[in-house]
């Protein structure tokens, strides 16, 4: 008897596949590649191997390639770095948005991260549904999320920054759209970064909670747009208690000189918190902004240093594995 179980279970080490993916899961380090020379073909495959709340941080090399792969990071795939090969050429594609069958601007995304210290570096992140109306890239509600040297592509409503009590870094980012292409709720640095306007509509569009005391903040970033683009706002508030700051940016000359847009909503002039701090270039003057904005003294603009803004040390956003 003992005999007849001992080889039933070398036949199920022999041809069952799940020994390989145990083992996989073992690393800390799994490789993805679309050509079948890595451990898996596919991200959301390498994520999964990754397990439930691993103890050690797991980093996930992506190589070179377009990933047509609609991507979730759940609540308890916690303690990820995605790295790409390749910023440009390290592809993560899908193309849902609102208005298909099952489909809400909730579920338009192309990755999607519910887990915590969650970090992704050297990736293009695309939703490539075109001028269809809402159509999310990337949408974020964990907490200690960094995205490093990223893309992310897409049209209206381009990155959901989300959760009230979320944090989210992106530092030397690209990012693009048309409409609202950066909203949602979360605390969120943009560092270094560029945005680039495709249409003639809004930044951002924050829905800041009453009870944060930052929501989106520009650092050092610089504010583009297409050709024959020639009036941007800086934001709009979908609710009341937006919070929105630009500090020692660069602004192209299709920023609107009034600056903001109240969304049609006069009582959100008394709540919202838009403010600007020395910006410069063509679409940086101050003059005309809307009377209801702030200008940040500097004093004020001291204040905004990732401990104060996230409420905690800045050692995370320098502890992401690299290559």
């Amino acid at each position: 008897m003992k005999r007849n179980i001992t080889l039933v279970f070398c036949f199920f080490l022999i041809f069952n596949p799940f020994p390989k993916a145990w083992s996989i899961a073992l690393q800390d380090t799994i490789t993805v590649s679309v050509d079948g020379t890595a451990d898996f073909t596919s991200i959301q495959q390498a994520i999964t191997a990754c397990g439930a709340f691993p103890s050690n941080r797991k980093t996930i090399f992506i190589k070179k390639g377009i990933y047509r792969e609609k991507i979730i990071i759940d609540s308890f795939n916690s303690n990820i770095c995605l790295i790409g090969e390749n910023k440009d050429q390290t592809v993560i594609s899908f193309n849902n948005y609102n208005g298909q069958p099952d489909i809400g601007t909730f579920t338009s995304y192309t990755l999607k991260v519910l887990a915590d210290n969650i970090s992704i570096q050297n990736i293009t992140i695309e939703n490539t549904a075109g001028p269809v109306g809402q159509a999310v890239a990337l949408h974020v509600e964990g907490d200690y999320f960094k995205a490093s040297n990223c893309k992310i592509l897409g049209n209206q409503d381009t990155l959901y920054a989300a959760g009230e009590n979320s944090r989210h870094y992106f530092n030397n980012c690209y990012i693009e759209g048309t409409t609202d292409y950066i909203f949602g709720s979360a605390t969120a640095i943009f560092d270094n970064c560029t945005l680039y306007s495709k249409a003639n509509s809004y930044i951002t569009a924050a829905n800041t909670s009453k009870n944060s005391r930052y929501g989106f903040v520009f650092l050092n970033c610089r504010l583009l747009s297409a050709p024959n683009v020639c009036k941007v706002y800086l934001g709009r508030p979908w609710r009341e208690y937006a919070n929105v700051i630009f500090s020692s940016c660069f602004m192209d000359a299709h920023i609107n000189p009034e600056g903001w847009h109240n969304w049609g909503k006069s009582e959100s002039e008394k709540t919202a918190y838009f403010a600007e701090f020395e910006n410069y270039g063509p679409g940086a003057l101050t003059a005309k902004r809307v009377k209801w904005s702030h200008l940040l003294s500097f004093e004020q603009n001291k204040k905004l240093t990732f401990n104060i803004i996230f409420r905690v040390e800045n050692q995370w956003l320098l502890s992401s594995a690299t290559p």
